[in-house]
């Protein structure tokens, strides 16, 4: 247990139980909250800080929120992507993902000191080579100037993707793309002082594709991966 609080400083004691189950023990959560405690092994966290990252007053064109009502039952159903930024020695840069609803997986990111359109561009085009895309796909994002920039809206049409976007000024409408960047920055991002991009970039981008996705549990996936979950085909 000592171990495991170690490698995932910001699991709880739900997320330790499953870990020490996955691994062969026969124990309880109560069990786990008491050794925990008496450990001192509680779980970490910090405090948030913001920049603002879209900008949703332009008079471009804006989808309508298509994610409301929708029960996500399958992979590449609904795609969600964001932007946030990360703090380097001396700078921010900003980070675009695309991850798939139902497994929560990220299957697309860029990195880069611009947050222009390209930035959320090159995280879109990467999903785009990684997944199929079946009909009735839905894309879901904010307002913000990159979403609907025209080379951005012509790209998803051009691969018969539906556009949708939260209200404005509602980042709640956007939930799994926020708890992902709450996980990054709490787990990794935060426990590390960055100098360079190119620094940030590998460190990043091994923990969203070789942690993150392949090994991190999510209680909305009944504590399993992102891979994991796919790999199951659980519905």
């Amino acid at each position: 247990m000592e171990k495991l609080a170690l490698e995932w400083p910001f699991y709880g004691s739900r997320r330790i139980t499953a870990e020490l189950r996955a691994q062969g023990w026969a124990i309880n959560r109560k069990r786990v909250q008491r050794i925990m405690r008496e450990g001192n092994l509680l779980c970490l966290s910090r405090p948030s800080s913001w920049l603002v990252t879209t900008d949703s007053n332009h008079t471009m064109g804006v989808f309508p929120n298509l994610s409301l009502d929708l029960e996500v039952s399958r992979l590449n159903q609904l795609w969600v992507a964001d932007i946030t930024y990360i703090r380097l020695q001396e700078e921010f840069v900003f980070l675009a993902a695309v991850l798939d609803a139902f497994s929560r997986r990220v299957i697309g990111w860029e990195l880069d000191r611009s947050m222009e359109a390209r930035l959320c561009l090159a995280a879109l085009e990467q999903a785009l080579k990684r997944r199929s895309i079946p009909p009735g796909l839905i894309h879901h994002s904010d307002r913000g100037v990159q979403y609907c920039s025209k080379e951005y809206v012509e790209t998803l049409e051009r691969h018969g993707i539906r556009g949708s976007m939260s209200a404005k000024g509602n980042p709640y409408h956007n939930a799994r793309a926020e708890r992902f960047w709450r996980t990054l920055k709490q787990e990794q991002v935060y426990r590390e002082d960055y100098q360079t991009l190119q620094q940030a970039r590998s460190d990043i981008g091994h923990f969203i594709e070789r942690v993150y996705n392949q090994r991190r549990l999510h209680s909305a996936l009944g504590y399993r991966s992102p891979a994991d979950f796919e790999v199951a085909g659980v519905e």
